[in-house]
């Protein structure tokens, strides 16, 4: 295969001229073939020639003698890289070559470099004819097979191993079958492609894109609660299932030349196509949380809120510097040492590519002489202001305090004795409210003979004056005991608490309700007793209590056999089914569990306590309540 050269020598050049239209035939193509290889002086263009694929030497150090191997797009002003293959393993820039083999391997060889960089190596023979390596034009480089029918499989991708830049159908997530991870990395400097300090990641259990710096947590996005949505101009989908969960963004057109990126820098900033800031883990300092920030767990105690640094030109002399020569450091790192250390005053890069660290320290700020055409140092500027206020704080702090007590304990009896009118008029209110319930309720029991208005003396001799030993449980609003009337019947007999929550208007309401409702799956009221703030409702007694008296039980649970549990849970949806459906007037209980569900000697169920419930009529549908109330 022949791929294009980019450079010739001077004494081709009339050949170059007769060959330039064969020449750009030849430029666009976009295929490796088994035993193809691609030179430092060839190229590999995707088929509209969006985006290229070379050895190029991103370091602009003219001396430097490696050279990686990256996709750039052509697209960008700066034709930037937009990934790279060997971003930690540069290697010889006169004499790499990236190789698909025969045995479909993808690697890059070098004469000076002893072990080749594989990126693909099939663990199963592959069928050479119907393999290839292709650039496409949405800018990812793929080894796939050819089947006869025309579709093809992708064995692998640059897609899975994203460096710096995010494209339209990149991932950040990740694979829950194989565990692979998507996410960027930022180089280590400007011309350094390196793995660098910042790492951004999507965050699937939180549903949020975060940014960490050498693992600590910088920036984070934020819950992003939509599947698919935009930022900063830009679409994304968001996809979880039970093989993957990923952040991608996508195209807003058809138009392919259309140029959607976004990129993480050396500094933690994320960008845009246009250069904008999405994400500024770049001002982030642990102590402040405004965009994205996240506060850290450890602050140097010379460090203070609003402390920053800011690119000044300053005249120093050599005893201000302390070089630190390594160029492993980028300028995160060399941030944060100054950062971290007290005596640091500002700081900037010791080598041209971006790398080292020159850190910058005085005695006093008139040593630092800040003026046009000096040197251009990162300068940490101090919030000054706490230092100058601590005294006016202790004023403030020594004459508000007291006045602040004052005025909350006047607040306090102020409010006290605003709340005992109140109750007051509302016991004034509720006893009137109490004297038109029994009224009305004495008229609705006359039209009823199987219903009857008991003395309270009466209802005392039949618990023996409220007895703890006649105690069968406590309901939501107040306790029930067990009574014996004086017919002889046994009862349950529910004494409503002085201090409950349920008023007059649900105490008549469950009355009222109770004694509309006739069914054989609801309990049944047998009367009801008013005398001054006592309210007692009489029920029948239910010889096997309430349902959770078994539920909640590791002993008592035994006894509910399947049959039994069967019987119910149907028990339970007939009594629902005729307060919803066929009742006279139609009924939400709004309190139903396992305490309200009451059982006979057989183990029926019965539906109770109705101080909740709601009733509308029967041609209505649907009710409103502004009250949190219920189960």
């Amino acid at each position: 295969m022949v791929i294009c050269y980019k450079q010739l020598g001077e004494y081709h050049f009339f050949l170059v001229l007769l060959l330039i239209s064969v020449q750009c035939v030849i430029a666009a193509n976009n295929i490796l073939k088994p035993g193809d290889t691609l030179n430092t002086r060839s190229q590999l263009c995707s088929e509209n020639n969006i985006y290229c694929m070379d050895f190029s030497p991103l370091n602009t150090n003219p001396i430097v003698n490696y050279t990686h191997l990256s996709i750039s797009d052509n697209r960008k002003d700066d034709n930037s890289a937009v990934w790279v293959a060997n971003r930690n393993q540069p290697v010889d820039k006169h004499s790499a070559v990236l190789m698909l083999n025969h045995s479909g391997v993808l690697k890059i060889e070098s004469s000076k470099d002893a072990k080749p960089i594989i990126l693909f190596s099939s663990p199963q023979p592959l069928n050479n004819n119907n393999t290839e390596a292709k650039l496409l034009d949405t800018g990812n480089f793929v080894v796939q097979q050819l089947h006869p029918n025309g579709t093809n499989t992708v064995l692998w991708q640059s897609f899975d191993y994203p460096t710096d830049t995010l494209l339209p159908g990149m991932k950040l997530g990740v694979n829950h079958k194989t565990g692979h991870n998507w996410s960027l990395v930022s180089w280590l400097a400007v011309s350094d492609p390196r793995i660098g300090a910042f790492r951004f990641e999507w965050e699937p259990i939180r549903r949020e894109l975060i940014i960490k710096e050498r693992g600590r947590l910088s920036w984070t996005s934020g819950e992003l609660r939509n599947n698919n949505g935009s930022i900063h101009n830009t679409k994304y989908t968001i996809v979880s299932n039970d093989d993957e969960s990923y952040f991608t963004i996508t195209t807003t057109s058809s138009n392919e030349q259309e140029l959607i990126m976004w990129e993480v820098l050396e500094t933690g900033r994320l960008i845009d196509r246009n250069k904008e800031a999405i994400a500024r883990a770049d001002m982030c300092y642990g102590y402040n949380t405004d965009g994205g920030c996240q506060k850290w767990e450890e602050i140097p105690t010379c460090r203070h809120s609003g402390d920053a640094f800011e690119t000044r030109e300053v005249y120093v002399s050599m005893n201000m510097l302390n070089n630190l020569g390594n160029s492993s450091y980028g300028p995160s790192d060399c941030r944060d040492i100054c950062w971290e250390n007290c005596a640091c005053n500002g700081y900037r890069n010791y080598y041209d590519g971006g790398t080292g660290c020159t850190f910058l320290h005085w005695n006093s700020t008139e040593e630092a002489n800040f003026a046009s055409g000096g040197e251009t140092f990162h300068i940490l500027v101090n919030n000054t202001h706490h230092k100058g206020t601590k005294k006016w704080i202790w004023i403030t702090v020594a004459v508000v305090v007291p006045f602040v007590i004052c005025a909350f304990i006047l607040f306090l009896a102020l409010k006290k004795r605003k709340h005992l009118f109140e109750e007051k008029k509302r016991n004034r209110m509720e006893t009137g409210m109490l004297d038109s319930a029994i009224k009305d309720l004495e008229d609705e029991f006359k039209k009823r003979q199987n219903l009857k208005v008991f003395k309270y003396t009466s209802v005392l001799s039949a618990t023996n004056d409220f007895s703890p030993e006649n105690k069968l449980g406590q309901g939501g609003f107040g306790p029930v005991y067990k009574g014996i009337l004086p017919t002889g019947q046994e009862a349950a007999i529910k004494r409503l608490s002085k201090t409950s929550r349920q008023g007059v208007v649900e105490f008549k309401n469950e009355l009222m309700l109770i004694c509309e409702l006739q069914h054989m799956n609801l309990v049944q009221l047998l009367g009801c007793c008013i005398h001054e703030e006592e309210r007692i409702l009489i029920y029948e007694y239910m010889p096997n209590k309430s349902l959770d008296f078994y539920l909640f039980d590791c002993t008592r649970s035994k006894l509910l056999d399947w049959k039994k549990r069967f019987n119910i849970i149907e028990g339970i949806s007939q009594g629902l089914l005729y307060l919803h459906k066929y009742s006279r007037l139609k009924v939400i209980h709004r309190d139903l569990k396992a305490s309200n569900i009451l059982l006979d000697e057989n183990m029926n169920p019965k539906i109770s306590d109705f101080g909740l419930a709601r009733m509308f009529e029967e041609q209505e549908s649907t009710t409103t309540t502004s009250r949190i109330i219920g189960t």
